[in-house]
């Protein structure tokens, strides 16, 4: 008796040391950020014996590990290492290393030269043996994308040599150290991985492989001041290097076919320095050594008036019977730019806005570089030797097929309805269906607003349109349009949408083979669609989707699909629960006559599914708000998941979390879904404060995982749950005119139904917001009283100033965001400046009474800057506690990491001091006046004054 009392005394304090311990998890700090782990660049060998994955701090120095699938205890890290990728043969892995960040750091504190800051080094690891090969001051390395396993690795320039150091008295005479040549070229190597074959090049300033890996091309540079610059190419076979082309100014945009049968380059024989050089375009037949010049500005055929042009892409076609390539307008001179006998500051410097301009002077300005380099798609007939001019200014967009397989293209033209873009973002496009043999163009429609597309075989053009909210195919043989799902039962547009805007699709899972059918989908389910029409559609899923509220996707498995999906291939679809947000993988069947078969479908979210090339294995990554995404290996079964890494260790000494899913009535009835967040020790006998944090819908992210970070605008989940706060996320449904008010009648009834579960100190309460969410928060405070604090970031506080504004990252009027996007206004300023009024917050600024802190920075591009200062202004006028935080040249997020982790100490401490009581920092109390910029931050706590 004596004994068992023992024992349970002993299971006692065992388990009482355990809750002690759990009491004594830390909360998160904010030094926390830097050694937070992500994993990334996952990838498995095309034998699927191997699988290698990137680990990262946010601010450190990384490793990768790669590991072997058939003994995760076969690993290797190699420090510092990313770029990487396998070897085609799968013997090999091989990457970048870089330098240490400590060193880096120091050296620049030192103000150390650039050229002397260290350099990259290459790793080549042998996956059997283990063995690293290391190659110092590295630029670049390349491998074929295909088949062979060969290795290109170009260094950099040679340190210069330094003259050697005398003993005392030595008289010696020393030979002068020879000065280096000028050249931007440096020494490349062609090798195979395990260095038993070695080609060394000097002076190479670019190269590549053809994709199989059967010849690779290098350019050399000149070599100071002679013309010997020059391209040539390396059978790898043989290893005979042949000389392509010298003696020239410059060459570049090499490319070599896919059959290894050519290769076209441009060169120029005109100064670098000349405003626009002209060049010409050379192709060169590998096996019989031949070269030709093919283009150049006066060859018959080119664009009008034009030239070859440096920035089109050059491509063959699949079957080697076409050159593509670019071409643009000859340069044109102006007297008042190159009148030499004027100085810079007398020129005059203007914008003028015309309103016939098809583009506004901002965005004509973000776009300069782009019309300046604008190229217009020609061909090459190799055969006939002729050139057709495929694309011009007025078609000026032609869309070829990924593999240049058909003799059809794609031409888009805006032009008509560019004028309006300013205000409508869904202007339409003339399409045109292109024969880019001859040039000829056919029109499809006028003023398209869907994206079109060629199907795999070339029978079709297809696209979705959202005014008539259907598919649609144009039969290239018939020359007929026509909708294919309009005899369909239910929606294939996306019946959530809540903005005036045209609804998007649900999207595609794209065309079967010889284009025997089209997969689309609906909300939850997927019909396979014959374009012939003589086959009625069929759901393929069998209305298991909906009948279930799960949402079936096919899960794309093979690199490249060009010729469209293989119905011998298995059907693998991604599932998800709209309510309950399970998530996992079925089994469907083409031909629909099963319903998908469940392989795995869990509390967890599922992402990255990547399999082998040439077996079934597969990777994976799996998710919960307490889990990491950390890399799995499994096969098709997915019976067995095996782990293979393992970020994030450190996480089981914090106090982390939980998250649940919540259900409630919108004040008009309508039943939402919101994520609530509790600390890992959570007491539902303790008043907690709350955090609102809201942006649209979020709840399908209930098994994110959200990982500790410096905040580039919203507070960190994580930090506040982990420091004893709720946090609450809302879904919000919107009603056209009314953002604030739909706002409002989510987001109160939302956080009611969390107190009135009893944990909430409902006297401690705090909203959050950036961007659309910093607009819902100032509309907020200015209904309701229920909050102790609020954050504001980036908040557009009054429509009409903001309407008539820019969005600089883009040059673009803000117009559209209010009468077709986000902002749901629906018409203009004129015809509806009531609705602009009363969902302006800055009209309302008198009622506010919750103390604000505001961030907006002066390069913000999406939201004017000015709307934050007058939303700052109104409330200082009235007396009200706020604050404004402006970090200087940063845009609407924040980027730098320095300012991340300021912003996340500023959020933290207000919310600390409003919330729980803590005292105010001296920034608060105090500001920071502009003598004291610069050299303090003033975090101290007012009664640590």
């Amino acid at each position: 008796m004596i004994f068992k009392l023992k024992q349970i005394l002993a299971v006692i304090c065992f388990f009482a040391v355990l809750g002690l311990q759990a009491q004594q998890k830390r909360a998160l700090t904010h030094a926390d950020y830097d050694g937070w782990e992500s994993v990334s660049s996952d990838n498995i060998s095309t034998n699927g014996k191997w699988v290698g994955f990137q680990v990262n701090p946010q601010d450190g120095d990384g490793r990768l590990e790669i590991v072997s699938h058939g003994d995760a205890q076969k690993r290797y890290v190699i420090n510092r290492a990313d770029r990487w990728s396998f070897s085609n043969d799968n013997n090999f892995a091989v990457g970048r290393i870089t330098a240490e960040k400590d060193v880096i750091k120091a050296l620049k504190l030192k103000k150390t030269k650039a050229d002397d800051m260290p350099k990259d080094s290459l790793f080549i690891l042998n996956l059997a043996s283990g063995n690293i090969e290391k190659l110092a001051r590295v630029k670049s390395f390349s491998t074929p994308s295909k088949e062979a396993s060969w290795l290109a690795v170009l260094f950099e320039k040679e340190l210069p040599q330094k003259p050697a150091k005398r003993e005392e008295g030595d008289t010696t005479k020393v030979a002068p150290v020879e000065k280096p040549k000028k050249t931007d070229g440096t020494t490349l190597i062609v090798r195979s991985f395990d260095g038993k074959t070695t080609y060394e090049y000097d002076r190479v300033k670019s190269y590549g492989f053809s994709e199989t890996g059967t010849h690779m091309y290098y350019v050399k540079a000149t070599e100071d001041t002679l013309k010997n610059a020059g391209v040539f190419i390396l059978d790898l076979k043989s290893g005979v290097s042949q000389i392509i082309d010298v003696g020239k100014t410059d060459y570049m945009s090499v490319n070599i076919s896919d059959s290894n049968k050519y290769l076209a380059y441009l060169t120029t024989e005109d100064s670098l320095k000349a405003k626009k050089p002209y060049y010409d375009l050379y192709l060169y037949d590998i096996a019989k050594a031949t070269n030709q010049k093919i283009a150049s500005k006066d060859t018959p055929g080119i664009l009008k008036d034009g030239m070859i042009s440096k920035s089109g892409r050059i491509s063959f076609a699949a079957d080697d019977s076409r050159l593509y390539f670019g071409t643009t307008n000859d340069y044109v001179s102006y007297e008042y730019e190159d009148d030499t006998t004027m100085l810079d500051e007398e020129r005059v410097k203007l914008d003028i806005w015309g309103w016939q301009d098809a583009e506004i002077q901002p965005m004509q300005l973000r776009n300069r570089n782009r019309e300046l380099n604008r190229s217009f798609l020609a061909a090459y007939n190799i055969k006939d030797r002729k050139i057709t001019q495929i694309a011009d200014e007025k078609v000026s967009t032609v869309m070829y097929d990924n593999k240049a397989k058909h003799k059809l293209a794609l031409g888009m033209d805006d032009s008509e309805y560019r004028r309006e873009y300013s205000w409508n973002t869904q202007i339409g496009s003339d399409v045109y269906l292109v024969n880019v043999e001859t040039g000829s163009k056919t029109l499809i429609q006028k003023a398209l607003t869907g994206r079109p597309s060629l199907s795999p075989a070339g029978k079709y053009v297809y696209w979705y349109d959202g005014s008539e909210r259907a598919w649609f195919i144009y039969d290239v043989a018939t020359k007929a349009i026509k909708n294919i799902t309009n005899a369909l039962d239910v929606n294939v547009y996306n019946e959530q949408h809540d903005s005036p805007s045209l609804p998007g699709s649900y999207g595609a899972a794209g065309w079967m083979k010889d284009d025997k059918g089209f997969l689309v989908y609906d909300k939850y389910d997927i019909w396979k669609i014959d374009p012939t029409g003589k086959v009625a559609p069929q759901n393929i899923t069998l209305g298991a989707g909906r009948a279930q509220n799960i949402e079936y996707r096919r899960q794309r498995l093979e690199l490249e699909e060009d010729e469209g999906i293989d119905p011998a291939s298995p059907l693998i679809l991604t599932a998800f629960h709209e309510f309950n947000k399970k998530n996992g993988f079925s089994k469907g069947d083409i031909n629909g006559k099963k319903a998908p078969e469940q392989i795995i479908f869990t509390d967890n979210r599922y992402l990255g599914l990547r399999k082998a090339e040439n077996t079934n294995d597969l990777i994976v990554r799996r998710s919960t708000y307490q889990e990491y995404a950390d890399v799995y290996v499994t096969d098709m079964n997915m019976s067995k998941l095996t782990q293979l890494s393992f970020a994030n260790p450190q996480q089981k000494e914090v106090n982390w979390g939980t998250v649940e899913l919540v259900d409630y009535l919108a004040n008009d009835g309508v039943p939402l879904q919101g994520l609530l967040f509790k600390p890992e020790n959570f007491d539902p006998n303790k008043k907690y404060p709350m955090m609102v944090y809201f942006y649209e819908r979020n709840s399908d992210g209930l098994h994110n995982y959200r990982a500790p970070a410096p905040s580039a605008s919203t507070i960190n989940i994580p930090y506040f749950v982990s420091n004893e706060y709720l946090v609450f996320v809302p879904d919000i449904k919107y009603d056209l005119g009314l953002p604030g008010p739909s706002a409002y009648n989510c987001i109160i009834p939302g956080v009611q139904s969390i107190v009135a579960k009893g944990f909430v100190d409902a006297d401690n309460m705090a909203i959050q917001g950036q961007s659309w969410g910093g607009y819902q928060v100032a509309y907020l405070i200015t209904r309701t009283n229920m909050f102790k604090a609020a954050g504001a970031g980036a908040p557009v506080v009054n429509m009409t100033s903001a309407y008539g504004g820019i969005r600089w990252g883009t040059g673009m009027s803000r117009m559209f965001q209010y009468e077709q996007t986000q902002s749901r206004i629906g018409g203009t300023l004129w015809e509806k400046p009531l609705y602009y009024l009363e969902n302006s917050p800055l009209f309302f600024m008198d009622r506010v009474t919750t103390p604000v802190l505001i961030m907006h920075n002066d390069e913000d591009g999406a939201v004017p800057w000015y709307q934050g200062i007058e939303m700052f202004m109104a409330l200082k006028r009235l007396n009200q506690p706020a604050w404004l935080l402006q970090y200087n040249g940063e845009d609407h997020n924040l980027v730098q990491r320095k300012n991340r982790k300021d912003l996340s100490i500023r959020l933290s401490q207000f919310f600390d001091h409003y919330l729980k009581g803590a005292p105010a920092p001296l920034w608060m109390t105090e500001g920071l006046p502009a003598v004291e910029k610069g050299r303090t931050l003033k975090y101290e706590l007012e009664e640590d004054k």
